[in-house]
């Protein structure tokens, strides 16, 4: 049915996006086309007065005006209202996000790797100028879980935050799992699909999930969190035998970025990790993204959805804007930097966490009392143990032992497997996994 807009009033606000990409394209098509919706949302008409890009010959997407685009994104965000970065990485982002707090604008950003790095300077600039920063896209695309942290949850204490915030490696580890594929395959065939850049570098060896926790804990624990203090492990070593391996026992494999707040401080960390099949996080299929959150009254929450994309992602900067548009209209401000609490990071090693050790043995008797006797040199016990006599451990001579720890402290579990590798017993020592989500 038809839609009645309300009366907007006074002179619309401008909005320069910088950046015309596959996210930028399509907030540049709501801004052209949803315009008059837009300013009946916010109560005050909007128009789009740039497109700060590289380069004004290359071919884009039509919906893009021509006569807007232009390469001095300097004198763009000068003269503009609301600045929408899409360009990403540091530099020249950075800058250009700082002159135009110190021009008057209020900013709205997908960059998590900026966010990440210099979230701090970026508040406090935002705070000077008394205009807002939002950046809700910079952590899962459309699923709102910026907002819910910053706002929804402000009342509330967050235990801990697990999230699969990385479409690539859920795409490939998912193809794993139910399709049999071993990492090349699954790899090549997320290129082909899209969903991985011929240089997967940041997605696969965890760079972009690692970012986004270290988002996730400044929000969930009013604490910055350096982006170097989060610990960081790609998926590229996870195997088809690991896949099967936790799949017999009852787990899908994930890359989970960790967050949480422990009796040693709070820990940020990423790796691949098993989950049980139970578990909401298990069910995150293909290159869906999704957020759990466990926190003291609003219990257990799951936030599910598109973490990547051009539509999804640009949903989220709309409602950035659509808040920032507001503010500057009718009056407001976006929360500003919550880092009271000041809790202590704390190392990786103080982890606790379980293993998935997967182990080829000599075939003998006595084998599973020397393993044994090595978690127990450094305190971790055994929750189950298999034994399995795979085509792959035979090309060793031996036989495959998994071993499921109970929870321990990281620092123990390193020093179990370090030592393992070292015993006579133990031909190899395929893979140690950590166990999350239980």
């Amino acid at each position: 049915m038809p839609v009645t807009h309300a009366p907007v009033t006074g002179r619309p606000l401008k909005i320069a996006v910088l950046g015309a990409g596959v996210v930028g394209t399509e907030v540049i098509r709501a801004l052209v086309t949803d315009s008059h919706d837009l300013g009946a949302r916010i109560g005050a008409a909007v128009e789009l007065v740039g497109v700060g890009v590289r380069d004004v010959a290359a071919d884009r997407d039509a919906i893009v005006p021509t006569s807007l685009l232009t390469s001095n994104a300097a004198d763009l965000v000068a003269g503009a209202d609301i600045v929408v970065e899409l360009m990403g990485g540091i530099e020249p982002a950075r800058t250009l996000i700082l002159h135009a707090f110190e021009t008057g604008a209020s900013v709205v950003t997908a960059n998590k790797a900026l966010i990440a790095a210099h979230g701090p300077e970026l508040y406090e600039a935002a705070e000077r100028a008394g205009r807002d920063l939002y950046f809700e896209a910079a952590v899962a695309g459309a699923i709102p879980v910026v907002r819910a942290l910053r706002e929804s949850l402000s009342g509330d204490h967050v235990r801990r935050v697990l999230g699969i915030v990385n479409g690539t490696t859920n795409y490939i580890l998912d193809q794993m799992t139910t399709d049999g594929l071993d990492m090349a395959q699954a790899l090549s065939q997320a290129q082909e699909l899209g969903y991985a850049e011929a240089d997967p570098t940041a997605d696969v060896e965890g760079m972009d999930a690692a970012a986004k926790a270290a988002i996730i804990a400044a929000l969930a624990f009013h604490t910055r969190m350096p982006l170097a203090a989060v610990a960081r492990e790609g998926i590229t070593t996870v195997t088809k035998e690991d896949v099967d391996a936790a799949r017999d026992a009852g787990y899908v494999i994930k890359l989970l970025a960790i967050v949480e707040d422990t009796e040693a401080g709070v820990q940020a960390r990423v790796h691949p990790s098993l989950v049980p099949v139970g578990h909401p996080l298990a069910g995150v299929h293909g290159a869906f993204n999704a957020v759990f959150v466990e926190a003291d009254d609003a219990g257990e929450l799951m936030f599910y959805g598109r973490g990547a994309g051009g539509a999804p992602t640009a949903s989220a900067v709309l409602g950035d804007i659509v808040s920032a548009a507001r503010h500057r209209a009718h009056g407001g401000l976006a929360p500003a930097e919550s880092a009271y609490a000041a809790i202590p990071i704390a190392a990786a090693a103080e982890a606790h966490t379980r293993l998935q050790i997967r182990l080829v043995v000599a075939d003998r008797p006595g084998v599973l009392a020397q393993v044994s006797t090595a978690l127990a040199d450094h305190g971790v016990s055994i929750e189950a143990v298999r034994q399995h006599d795979t085509p792959a451990a035979r090309t060793h001579g031996g036989v495959e032992l998994i071993i499921i720890t109970h929870r321990a402290r990281q620092a123990d579990l390193d020093a179990t497997v370090a030592e393992l590798a070292e015993l006579d017993a133990v031909i190899k020592v395929a893979s140690a996994l950590r166990v999350e989500g239980v």
